[in-house]
């Protein structure tokens, strides 16, 4: 079946999010916008996902634990797991790996930390905008440990993207999925990776409520599950 989805979506715990971006405000969106299948992927942690999971579900929507995380060579991959324990853990490993650099409202914005009824319970001192310790190659042997998937992030963009600071993807990744951000840049990709290997699947990336994609974009599932996400994104064809 063909699922309407939207896998790149920052809520107010990112500092480049709007504070608009709560757990609550985001699902509601989706739900206007006729999506089923939704990811918070806030920069390094994951600690706003747990409410949106409890959001989505009077909607019938599913909410994949999701994050976008950046490597020590400053490329932004989107991490995706089948089950929320074990998204934290690996949430957990990123956030220690993270410098003790403080987070500078006034430079960079809020990052806010959300319960179940959009009040803001906290928020996280380190600064998310900057790079882990780890390698993109170790990223993704953390992340197949923790039963996830890697899709390097907008690999379209000419900064933070796995083709602008590597020019190529390694072999050794076997990454069977890739962000494309704007699709008209397809052919011109084609000049450093085979385009026709990969899986394009297609986000807003969206910090601002009215980002969020309409229903343009479709994934075909076997069913709604987050095991039936990951195993698609994670396999070759269609």
């Amino acid at each position: 079946m063909k699922i309407a989805y939207d896998l790149h979506i920052h809520s107010a715990l990112s500092p480049c999010g709007d504070n608009d971006m709560t757990p609550n405000n985001i699902v509601n969106m989706a739900f206007i916008k006729g999506l089923k299948l939704i990811s918070i992927t806030d920069h390094n942690s994951m600690l706003n996902v747990a409410p949106a999971i409890c959001a989505a579900k009077k909607y019938d929507i599913l909410v994949i634990p999701g994050i976008e995380v950046t490597s020590r060579e400053e490329i932004h991959v989107l991490c995706y797991f089948t089950s929320l324990f074990e998204g934290m853990k690996f949430q957990d490993v990123i956030y220690e790996s993270l410098p003790d650099i403080d987070n500078r409202e006034d430079l960079f914005g809020s990052q806010l930390i959300f319960n179940d009824n959009d009040e803001v319970t906290g928020s996280l001192k380190k600064l998310l905008l900057s790079s882990t310790k780890y390698t993109i190659e170790e990223i993704y042997e953390l992340v197949e440990k923790h039963s996830g998937v890697m899709v390097p992030a907008h690999v379209d963009k000419s900064a933070y993207s796995i083709i602008s600071s590597l020019g190529f993807i390694p072999d050794s990744l076997k990454v069977y999925s890739i962000e494309v951000y704007n699709k008209s840049r397809l052919e011109k990709l084609n000049s450093f990776i085979d385009i026709d290997k990969f899986k394009i699947i297609n986000n807003s990336d969206a910090h601002y409520i009215t980002d969020i994609k309409e229903a343009v974009s479709f994934l075909n599932l076997k069913e709604l599950t987050a095991e039936a996400v990951i195993s698609y994104l994670k396999s070759m064809g269609e």
